[in-house]
């Protein structure tokens, strides 16, 4: 199993190089940052920095999308990322959660992150893409061929058909291991009728951490389910509760949120992440036990193993509840050399 960290953005860029640091020697092998441009600070700024200070690192956002800047800015930046890391860049892509909808807007469509992701990987190598919003053919002349991996962030039926049949890799926002197989599932059977090999196939599980005293831990950690209950509220919405394409475990979580008086409204973009958020009204300690990994080393490696056993092939920690070199070191000494 691989491991990263992701950053919010929100941290001195000294701290943040330190921690990339201390990371890299601890044993993990990615860095991810939040893309959400309102709300933090630009993630690909930090990325070219941390990559100078480090040697083995690969770096990326968790997650961008195709519609907060023009397809050939993005493309420029990957294939500079790309060339300062000597190909130490993956992209995570999403349809376009917080960075949108703090505009009030929506998210980009299947068809449209689709034809996005397509467009990425022949710009990075070179080749000619005409998209939408740009009549004339666009190519990077200067660019060195390069590979690039893109793991894709779904939860509902057609997102996970197309992480399958057009990512590397698939990217969930949850620690339950149950859930985690779920969704790993329809993605891998994606790309299996895509004609894919799915035995390369990556699954990436990204979430909070706590090691230490467990109550402490859901205090700090309980504004992550509430941010993923956000994504699946769309999903029960969609789809509805009575079929078999959300797991009852999903529509349980979402009928709770409604009865809590908000009807599944009022979702507050501006905390988004926020370890004092006021989006966690309806967040039990059970949900959050169950989304995030809490407890001692022990307990961690306990979950560890069971989402590998699930098809997680990289645990990423969300570095935003506080003690975040503790959680690192801990990590780094009692949990990831048992996992190795």
């Amino acid at each position: 199993m691989e491991f990263g960290i992701a950053f919010k953005g929100d941290l001195s860029m000294e701290r943040t190089i330190a921690l990339c640091k201390q990371a890299e020697a601890g044993g993990f092998e990615y860095v991810w940052f939040f893309d959400s441009h309102i709300l933090w600070s630009d993630p690909y700024t930090r990325m070219a920095v941390c990559m100078d200070h480090t040697e083995r690192l690969t770096f990326g956002p968790l997650v961008t999308n195709p519609k907060v800047r023009d397809w050939s800015v993005n493309a420029s930046m990957w294939a500079t990322l790309l060339e300062i890391g000597e190909g130490r860049f993956d992209l995570g892509v999403g349809r376009g959660d917080s960075s949108m909808r703090v505009m009030g807007k929506k998210p980009a469509t299947i068809a449209h992150t689709i034809e996005y992701c397509e467009a990425m990987r022949e710009l990075v190598r070179g080749g000619t893409v005409q998209y939408a919003d740009c009549p004339e053919p666009v190519y990077l002349e200067w660019t060195q061929d390069w590979d690039l991996t893109i793991w894709i962030a779904a939860y509902g039926p057609k997102a996970l058909r197309m992480a399958g049949a057009h990512g590397d890799g698939l990217v969930i926002q949850l620690g339950d291991p149950g859930l985690c197989e779920w969704l790993g599932d329809q993605a891998r059977s994606a790309r299996a009728e895509a004609g894919k090999s799915v035995d390369d196939y990556r699954v990436l599980s990204c979430a909070p951490v706590w090691v230490g005293d467990k109550a402490q831990g859901v205090e700090q950690t309980k504004w992550f389910p509430a941010l993923v209950g956000n994504h699946i509220a769309d999903i029960v919405e969609k789809y509805g509760a009575d079929t078999d394409l959300v797991p009852d475990s999903m529509t349980t979580y979402i009928e709770r949120r409604r009865g809590a008086g908000a009807g599944g409204e009022g979702y507050d973009y501006r905390q988004h992440g926020e370890v004092e958020s006021d989006n966690t009204y309806y967040i039990t300690d059970a949900i959050t036990e169950s989304f995030c990994i809490l407890g001692e080393a022990s307990d961690h490696v306990a979950r560890l193993e069971q989402l590998r056993n699930a098809g997680v092939t990289q645990f990423t920690i969300y570095l935003t509840g506080g003690d975040e070199e503790r959680h690192v070191a801990e990590y780094a000494e009692n949990v990831i050399p048992h996992l190795s």
